[in-house]
């Protein structure tokens, strides 16, 4: 079975929500649309206050090219726009829309055959379409690699690693043929004159799916493993490349995007509808009726749990995301962003907060780690505020998958001496340029 090196088994837990269906949500009365939904460059607002929109127009851009427009999630009228706290913890420009408002036109159909690439590229920009597994990071840039950068192959992620998510399961259930087609069309855009999709094991109804209608698609079944869904380590499974440290898989001819992605990009050649919606998760012992629903950007976490029957008395936590690379939200009045995936809550039983211990050099950490770091010397040079020390044992290249952490018999939180380390690292550099 391909896969990687390091990495760890995992209990998945996805027993709640891999059966059910994606059932979408009526539409909230008000959205939040923070205008930074992306790895990158935040927009401008193109809208001010008391204006009427309608549902799919542009209400956010930015002149640089690392940047996805925002787009209107429902038809209303614009009621505030200032500063307001996203799911990451801190503040960003934000445009609050409250409906109902006037009702939208539906766009004339377009195929794919009377596409060039960049017709391709700047539909996908224009629709706003960012990385859907989390990252965020805007898709036209992606498809995008310098010229003297030649992509070969294109791989679609259909591994869903973290414990819980369900979303993309769902997805390539139901939606198989909007993924191929996403997939043909990002192929295009990109030069690959190979496409993969790569799915683990534990999901043999979604790979039988796409295998019976992936014509000229190739679907690799994977070994089940955390984070088999890093696209580092997908590279490394299906083709044997290795993204040197530093670097990009665009540098070893690959692009690798995400089911959900996929769909995105289908739906907006296809029809000219922009990112505005997304399937999520919500899910864990402290939701009452766990299940996969298709939510319009904007909506609050409250109204998403509340629609999915409240949470449980004993809920001591809520996560967005999954268990190992999530955000723990401070509040549920933040709103649903374009790389939400999960609402994860869970009880004080599986919330449970442990005393960190001091290092045993078991070697487990190294062992398990999926780049072929050491993190026990890496949170060490953490630890002492070795900042210099931390970045020669290339702290920058950890992917925060949270293995090592999950495996440490002291309870040691390295994950988080590593994102310390980082951003130290990352300020530094900023104030010597």
């Amino acid at each position: 079975m391909k896969t990687f090196p390091g990495g760890s088994h995992l209990q998945y837990l996805k027993e709640a929500t891999q059966d059910k269906t994606i059932r979408e949500l009526p539409l909230p009365k008000k959205v939040i649309l923070p205008l930074q939904q992306n790895l990158g460059c935040a927009c401008e607002p193109l809208v001010k206050v008391g204006d009427e929109v309608v549902e799919g127009a542009k209400i956010g851009d930015s002149q640089k090219f690392v940047s996805a427009p925002v787009h209107a999630s429902i038809s209303g009228k614009v009621v505030q726009i200032e500063k307001l706290p996203n799911p990451c913890g801190f503040e960003v420009p934000a445009v609050v829309i409250e409906g109902p408002g006037p009702s939208s036109q539906s766009p004339a159909p377009r195929t794919l055959d009377s596409l060039s690439a960049e017709e391709i590229k700047k539909i996908i920009r224009e629709a706003g379409i960012v990385g859907m597994g989390g990252a965020a990071f805007p898709t036209h840039v992606k498809l995008s690699p310098p010229a003297d950068k030649k992509i070969d192959t294109l791989i679609i992620n259909g591994c869903e690693c973290e414990p819980y998510i369900t979303a993309d399961h769902r997805l390539m259930l139901e939606r198989a043929e909007d993924i191929l087609y996403g997939a043909r069309a990002a192929a295009q855009a990109v030069g690959a004159t190979r496409i993969i999709v790569g799915i683990e094991n534990n999901k043999k109804n979604a790979v039988e799916k796409l295998k019976s209608q992936a014509e000229g698609i190739e679907i690799a079944e994977v070994k089940t493993k955390y984070p088999q869904g890093g696209e580092k380590q997908l590279i490394k499974a299906i083709l044997n490349r290795e993204v040197p440290s530093g670097g990009l898989p665009l540098d070893i001819g690959v692009v690798v995007q995400n089911v959900g992605t996929a769909v995105a990009i289908a739906e907006a050649i296809k029809f000219g509808v922009p990112l505005i919606k997304r399937v999520v998760t919500v899910t864990g012992s402290g939701i009452k009726q766990p299940q996969n629903v298709m939510v319009r950007i904007g909506t609050t976490f409250r109204e998403v749990v509340e629609q999915c029957g409240g949470l449980t008395e004993d809920t001591v936590k809520v996560i967005m995301g999954g268990p190992m690379m999530g955000l723990a939200l401070s509040t549920l009045d933040l709103p649903v962003v374009k790389g939400t995936t999960c609402i994860l809550a869970l009880n004080k039983k599986d919330a449970k907060v442990y005393e960190e211990k001091d290092c045993i050099r078991c070697g487990r950490c190294i062992k398990s780690c999926p780049i072929g770091l050491l993190p026990n010397f890496i949170a060490d040079a953490a630890k002492l505020k070795d900042w210099g020390r931390a970045e020669e044992y290339n702290v920058a290249d950890c992917i925060e998958c949270g293995c090592c952490s999950y495996v440490c018999p002291s309870r040691i939180y390295l994950v988080q001496y590593f994102k310390v380390a980082k951003k130290e690292l990352q300020t530094r550099k900023a104030v010597c340029k």
